[in-house]
């Protein structure tokens, strides 16, 4: 595979990996704050209602493309070496681990334990509390690692330019 096509597979990494870490941020910094400021009945059904949504747009082929993009990445800059080969394996491993595996291990259950419950019941008001926190901590590590392996696909993307 030629040196542009990978360069060109990078740039392509390094947005989707800016678009899933924009959309973390914008969780990590407002989102969540402002949905914990209301009732929890409220901000139960608003996240519930978000977490119906979400898998029905093209947020889930951005998430999961970008990560089979790292993967490929990751595995021809290990066959290919060169310059920004380790940055490449770094942004797929960032953005595999951290971002990927992060949202299926602790993300989703909660996403799964809060969509159990009635909004309006006593249950979720007392769920609500907790899950606020913990996807919160747990979103920040996945804003951190997208954010990082963007970052890791540009250096190696300006790395292969210098060749």
């Amino acid at each position: 595979m030629s040196g542009t096509i990978i360069m060109l597979l990078s740039g392509a990494a390094a947005i989707g990996c800016g678009l899933i870490a924009g959309l973390f941020f914008a969780f990590s910094v407002f989102i969540m704050k402002a949905l914990g400021a209301i009732p929890a009945n409220e901000g139960v059904a608003a996240m519930q209602s978000i977490n119906a949504a979400i898998v029905k747009t093209s947020f889930m082929p951005v998430f999961f493309g970008t990560g089979l993009l790292g993967a490929a990445l990751a595995v021809l800059a290990i066959m290919r070496s060169g310059p920004g080969a380790s940055m490449l394996i770094a942004g797929g491993l960032l953005y595999i681990l951290g971002t990927l595996a992060v949202t299926m291990i602790f993300n989703v259950p909660l996403n799964n334990k809060l969509a159990a419950f009635a909004s309006a019941s006593p249950e979720a008001a007392k769920v609500w509390t907790a899950y606020l926190k913990d996807w919160t901590v747990w979103n920040h590590v996945r804003t951190a690692a997208s954010t990082a392996a963007c970052a890791a696909y540009i250096v190696a993307i300006a790395a292969m330019a210098r060749g």
